[in-house]
């Protein structure tokens, strides 16, 4: 299963809008996306309660993991997002 290591680079961490980016793209996913926080236990990717509920700050490494067809195409593209200041580019542009 492959997996990627990130920093969470919002500002807030993953708070509301931030995660609900996250949660929204992980949801468009042909695969089920997990994140935890470094040594804590993985959480539905597509679940905005899991995803605010790690408490994830600035700074703080997340990892992610799929599983499937084209889980690592979707691990970059999540990482890709994680790694944008959100709340200052939430169009993620």
């Amino acid at each position: 299963m492959p997996e990627r290591h990130v920093r969470v680079a919002s500002g807030s961490g993953l708070h509301a809008r931030p995660a609900a980016l996250l949660v929204r793209a992980a949801g468009r996913a042909p695969v089920p996306v997990t994140i935890a926080r470094t040594g804590g236990d993985p959480v539905d990717a597509r679940s905005i309660l899991a995803v605010l509920g790690l408490g994830a700050c600035h700074g703080d490494e997340v990892v992610l993991a799929a599983d499937g067809d084209g889980a690592q195409a979707v691990i970059d593209e999540l990482a890709a997002l994680l790694s944008r200041d959100l709340d200052v580019d939430p169009a993620g542009s």
